[in-house]
């Protein structure tokens, strides 16, 4: 498969994530080491979303902020995962194709276990329609203003409320 992979810090775990990769028979198509994290999570999620690497794993300290810029590049849904479970169901369910994760947090033992689940994990096709609708998401809620289908938007009067 080939996957690009960025951190915003080299550490032993990156530094194991990358060999592991490798040896798995992966081909890393991007590596992108010590950048600011907005750059890595933005360069990997361009990597992906171009269609230059199949699937993306980001890192830095918290895996947040990856995420958070990975997921501003349009046909990203990258996804935070702390364990192969919540891998397993960003996959299945959501079809993440950007793994981000904590430097902090995650350990090589548990990092192998992600990774392994997100890489070999398929999506959902009886969730296609759903997965697919993701794209349309806007800050009016799940479908334009215009569509005749149902929205799930606030209403200003629950966010008065709150």
């Amino acid at each position: 498969m080939r996957i690009a992979f960025g951190t915003d810090e080299v550490t032993s775990l990156t530094e194991m994530i990358e060999a592991g990769l490798v040896g798995d028979g992966h081909e890393l198509v991007r590596t992108i080491d010590g950048a600011v994290w907005t750059d890595v999570g933005h360069g990997v999620g361009a990597a992906v979303a171009a269609g230059d690497a199949e699937r993306g794993i980001v890192c830095c300290w918290t895996g947040t902020g990856v995420a958070m810029a990975a997921n501003k590049v349009v046909g990203v849904r990258a996804a935070l995962c702390t364990d192969a479970e919540t891998a397993r169901g960003a996959r299945v369910w959501n079809d993440a194709n950007v793994l981000a994760l904590s430097l902090r947090l995650t350990s090589e033992e548990v990092a192998r276990e992600i990774i392994d689940a997100f890489l070999t994990t398929e999506p959902d096709e009886d969730e296609r329609e759903v997965i697919d609708g993701v794209e349309d998401v806007t800050a009016e809620g799940p479908r334009g203003p215009d569509d005749d289908g149902p929205t799930r938007a606030i209403e200003d009067d629950v966010l008065d409320d709150l």
